[in-house]
């Protein structure tokens, strides 16, 4: 294949073809490593600086430093075409891994030279297992300091033969790497130490990677002469083309210009008409047109309006739907609703019902792991996902483009089974300094965590393995993050269902909110912040019922923090002294759906995270408390 060919996108004959997939736990390297593939293959002109994690593009990708949504892109190497796709490495994208894996024949599996086997490693271990990929293990980061790769390939292996590996999987091939300097070897050279990789000298060499991809990757199966069958597992947009469906060609070719049939594995949709105008391949770090291209390769449609996620690109005279999607149930559901504050309609340009679904029903085009369904009122939807940061980056994502709307506290969704009510669990894993160790057994006592495995790390650290109720995990970033003063690492994936473990409790502070609608003063603050810590500073327009700190008891009380000092002929302004107020503390997003009760919802608009009753008004709030109390009084006395 001359590199004129390359750069026309093909077509590429089967036989040239590897389809691989990164899979990883998160900040393993996966994205690091792809941008060295793609700066030793020439994806890069000599003069250019693409930068650090080129193909996370997404704004969220970079602020957080992780893989949300998969990547497709080619590398060229010895005449052949690696089609790559990295995917994300959290646990609450799972289903991002799912559906890319269905379109790849190999993967090659990251494990961080010194955390060895994490949860996710798991999770992505058991769906290439399932799906039959050819594995290439890459013990990356060697560099590292603390690196043990013979400990490492030991977990790897354990973990290979309690999830029943056949015999050609356990003889994987293994290869050290380091992404960030871009080498690989097969054998550590002599005199090579871990954890010393700039101290060889040793640069910029990824070929025995890329060597062994081709030699342990079966190149794509597929008969191009069989009717065209593309199972559509990514969507993307053009600014000018509009959607774009993505997949790899089962069977047939397609050619530019060519009339198809969409249609649904199920036959609960007829099929559909369309012509795909322009086919594009992927090469490097974009998207080549292309004439035509067969079987095994990755392609994106344009011209298919309305396709979706999970459906089949087919031959317009013999349709046949590829077995659709199947990823795992959701875990975690909120409610979405219109905004109701005072403030409504202040910081957002889409406010209505109408926007809102909208949004959400385009959301579930793409976002496989997402459910929505209607609330039990016309302006809510109970939207679930596989966790928390999955459903926080989808309102994060949706304030940045300008949705202004509030959420309810996270809830797990639970489930019968044989009679009997269960409850997801999470399996969690914590490195933490030697001396945290004690108050982190202890705080996950109460909130229902089962110690599986307790062991020394190395340097003053120990490993915690749990598992505990997903709903134990409300909170408790912030918990941890106190308990180990920052230096703790904490990850955590569905570990499965188990019966209910019984009542956690809540937080057991009650919050302070805004009596009045007003803007806050340093005076009111001052006394404010002696019941507890605020959310708010000095100048900070606020309504009745939007909560303005944490009460340092039980219960909520309700305080004026708009209230000014009255000033006499015997005082003047000039006369008193600076108030020094605590600085108030930010909440995240995060740390905002973790703070909220049952009662309370978030506020979120394209300027601001607010937090607020879900009743609004002091004396509705009273009425109802003293409602709920008289029917637990009258209940204690039947």
């Amino acid at each position: 294949m001359s590199p004129e060919s390359e750069a026309q996108g093909g077509p590429w004959p089967a036989r040239l073809l590897r389809n691989v997939a990164l899979i990883a736990h998160v900040d393993h390297g996966k994205t690091t490593l792809v941008d060295a593939m793609l700066r030793q293959t020439g994806a890069f002109r000599d003069n250019q600086a693409p930068g650090e994690r080129v193909l996370d593009s997404n704004e969220l990708e970079r602020e957080r430093g992780i893989t949300i949504l998969a990547k497709n892109t080619a590398v060229f190497y010895r005449g052949h075409k690696i089609n790559l796709v990295d995917t994300p490495g959290h646990a609450d994208f799972g289903g991002e891994v799912e559906r890319i894996l269905g379109m790849v024949e190999g993967a090659l599996l990251l494990v961080d030279a010194v955390e060895g086997v994490m949860p996710q490693t798991r999770f992505v271990v058991e769906k290439a297992l399932e799906a039959r990929l050819r594995l290439l293990l890459v013990v990356n980061k060697i560099d590292r300091p603390g690196a043990e790769p013979a400990r490492v390939i030991d977990q790897v292996l354990d973990l290979l033969i309690a999830l029943g590996a056949g015999d050609e999987q356990l003889e994987m091939p293994v290869l050290y790497a380091s992404g960030r300097l871009g080498v690989a070897w097969r054998e550590l050279p002599p005199g090579f130490e871990p954890g010393r990789g700039g101290a060889v000298g040793l640069r910029g060499d990824l070929r025995p990677l890329l060597d062994a991809i081709l030699e342990s990757v079966p190149p794509p199966s597929g008969d191009p002469e069989a009717p065209l069958q593309i199972l559509v597992t990514t969507l993307d947009r053009d600014e000018y083309l509009g959607r774009l469906a993505i997949g790899r060609i089962a069977s047939g070719r397609v050619v530019d210009g060519q009339s198809v049939a969409v249609v649904r594995g199920g036959g609960d949709r007829p099929p559909r008409p369309g012509r795909v105008q322009p086919l594009f391949t992927f090469g490097s770090l974009r998207r080549l047109r292309s004439e035509v291209a067969e079987a095994g390769e990755i392609v994106a449609l344009a011209g298919l309006e309305g396709v979706t996620v999970g459906e089949t690109v087919s031959d317009a005279l013999d349709p046949r739907p590829l077995p659709p999607l199947r990823v795992d149930e959701p875990t975690m559901t909120m409610v979405f609703m219109v905004n109701t504050s005072p403030f409504a309609g202040r910081e957002g340009s889409f406010l209505t019902s109408r926007h809102l679904a909208e949004r959400l029903e385009r959301e579930l085009e793409r976002n496989v792991g997402l459910v929505v369904e209607p609330g039990d009122q016309p302006d809510r939807w109970r939207v679930s996902g596989r966790g928390e940061l999955h459903l926080s980056v989808l309102i994060e994502t949706m304030r940045r483009e300008g949705y202004e709307f509030a959420v309810s506290r996270p809830e797990v969704i639970w489930r019968e089974r044989d009679g009997r009510r269960e409850e997801p669990l999470e399996l969690l894993v914590m490195d933490v300094p030697d001396e945290a160790t004690g108050p982190v057994l202890e705080a996950l006592g109460p909130r229902r965590g089962e110690l599986r495995e307790m062991a020394p790390s190395g340097r003053g650290r120990t490993r915690l393995e749990f598992v505990v109720p997903s709903r134990g995990l409300l909170g408790f970033d912030s918990e941890f993050a106190a308990l180990t003063r920052g230096y703790g690492v904490a990850y955590h994936t569905f570990h499965g269902y188990g019966p209910d473990r019984g009542p956690i409790p809540l937080r057991s502070r009650g919050s302070l909110v805004a009596w009045e609608r007003g803007v806050t003063t340093a005076y009111a603050l001052a006394n404010a912040e002696q019941r507890g810590t605020l959310f708010v500073g000095p100048g900070t327009e606020v309504y009745e019922g939007q909560i303005v700190g944490e009460n340092a008891r039980e219960g909520d009380l309700d305080i004026n923090v708009c209230k000014s000092k009255h000033l006499t002929n015997m005082r003047s302004s000039t006369a008193d002294v600076a108030v020094r107020l605590t600085p108030p503390r930010q909440l995240t997003l995060e740390e905002a759906l973790e703070f909220i009760r049952e009662d309370e919802l978030v506020e979120v608009t394209p300027r601001a995270i607010r937090l607020r009753k879900a009743v609004l008004d002091r004396e509705e709030r009273a009425r109802l408390r003293a409602g709920r109390v008289s029917r637990l009084e009258a209940g204690r006395r039947g």
